[in-house]
């Protein structure tokens, strides 16, 4: 990775590719319009999936990622059904926020009925907290020392969380974008010839429009998106209305 490597201001982390495109992909293409430069971050291949291929999902999240405009997609082949908060695993994921140095985080919810989504949620938050250390040393692909840093914003996304979110986030003009982005992973969503049945191929995509539907009505308006923070929710002293 280049040593000139601009940051990053949103790092949004995922077990799985398509996963933050589920729970933040209207809310990631909004502040792509607004000029913030996002990258994505998947922890495995995938590989365990039912439906699709390594290769196939690679190319999918390729293309999601290009209808988001993300910056930058990031795959860092750990074992699907494998994330163990072992100091290797952690390391790989503290380097890659040293190098892209965000602002914000987004991770998975600690609820949610996938291990890989909780276990996510965890390994980024021991990752995050060594990134900081300034005695914890991580070296680049050169040898270099990659000096620490301090996230000043964790928020969580809602996967399959039926959990009430703390905050939302109107993307009743992303919702489209957003549900274009999932529409690239076919080889999940879609039943075809020589494909199985499994919950992301019996109507998940409506169910996940239907989500931010309801969302939406919380907050007065036609979609949104739901998220809880893990750091402290810091207002700059303007009144939310």
């Amino acid at each position: 990775m280049a040593k000139d490597l601009q940051p990053l201001d949103v790092l949004a982390f995922g077990a799985h590719p398509d996963d933050v495109e589920i729970g933040a992909g209207g809310t990631i293409h909004q502040w792509v319009k607004m000029g913030k430069s996002v990258g994505i971050c998947d922890l495995t291949q995938g590989e365990l999936s039912s439906n699709g291929t390594v290769e196939r999902r690679e190319q999918e999240g390729k293309k999601a990622g290009e209808i988001l405009g993300i910056q930058c997609r990031i795959q860092l082949g750990l074992p699907d059904r494998g994330l163990r908060q072992e100091k290797e695993q952690l390391d790989a994921i503290s380097r890659v926020i040293r190098i892209y140095r965000p602002a914000v985080l987004l991770i998975p919810h600690h609820k949610d009925r996938h291990p890989d989504h909780v276990q996510c949620n965890r390994m980024i938050n021991e990752a995050a907290f060594n990134g900081k250390i300034r005695r914890y040393e991580l070296l680049d692909d050169h040898g270099q020392a990659l000096p620490a840093h301090n996230i000043k914003n964790i928020f969580t996304y809602f996967i399959n969380s039926s959990s009430q979110p703390g905050f939302y986030i109107d993307i009743s003009e992303e919702i489209e974008q957003k549900m274009a982005a999932l529409g690239a992973y076919a080889s999940q969503f879609e039943k075809k010839e020589g494909s199985v049945s499994t919950p992301l191929t019996e109507g998940y995509l409506e169910r996940v429009r239907a989500r931010e539907y309801t969302f939406g009505q919380e907050i007065g308006v036609s979609y949104a998106e739901g998220f809880d923070h893990v750091t402290p929710l810091q207002l700059k002293g303007n009144f939310p209305w």
